[in-house]
């Protein structure tokens, strides 16, 4: 693949957790939780993207989540549980995909807020259609993604130089 043609990138936020007596990174998900992140994974799907490869935080609840999202899709792509993404700052979720390699295509980050709603943030420089004004509306609840665009190696990903293409987040 040619670092010339356009990367996807799915910023995917964990789906509703419960809260019984464990620690953060053990939290489960909750009923709620389960039926969204299957419903995110049906919209994934919708989207057409053929995920090459899933980077996921340790934490139960987004293992869970992708889980139940990835049964969704008509691939199943290579999944990577990296503990770095766990309670990443946007800068630090940004050191991770810059160690993709290149002959990824498309790639889903599944984490936590405030990382994922931070990192959408400050890589879109640009927005397609509506998309921005919704993300911004809605916030990043539970089991929201959005999906960015950006030509170049993964290495060359930084703020700014992404295109927020969609949005999505289950209805309350």
């Amino acid at each position: 693949m040619s670092v010339a043609e356009p990367r996807r990138i799915v910023l995917f936020r964990h789906a509703k957790a419960d809260w019984p007596q464990v620690t953060d990174h053990e939290r489960p998900l909750a009923e709620r939780g389960r039926k969204d992140a299957a419903e995110a994974g049906r919209r994934l799907a919708d989207t057409g993207i053929p995920v090459d490869l899933a980077l996921c935080s340790t934490a139960t609840r987004t293992r869970e989540t992708w889980k139940l999202a990835v049964h969704e899709l008509a691939h199943r792509p290579k999944t990577v549980y990296e503990e770095r993404v766990y309670e990443a700052s946007p800068g630090e979720l940004i050191a991770v995909l810059n160690e993709t390699p290149d002959d990824i295509h498309n790639a889903v980050l599944i984490g936590h807020n405030p990382g994922v709603q931070g990192l959408a943030d400050i890589l879109a420089g640009a927005a397609e259609g509506d998309a921005r004004e919704r993300m911004s509306r809605r916030g990043f609840p539970a089991a929201a993604f959005a999906v960015l665009s950006f030509t170049g190696s993964w290495k060359s990903l930084e703020p700014g130089v992404a295109t927020l293409l969609d949005y999505w987040a289950p209805s309350e």
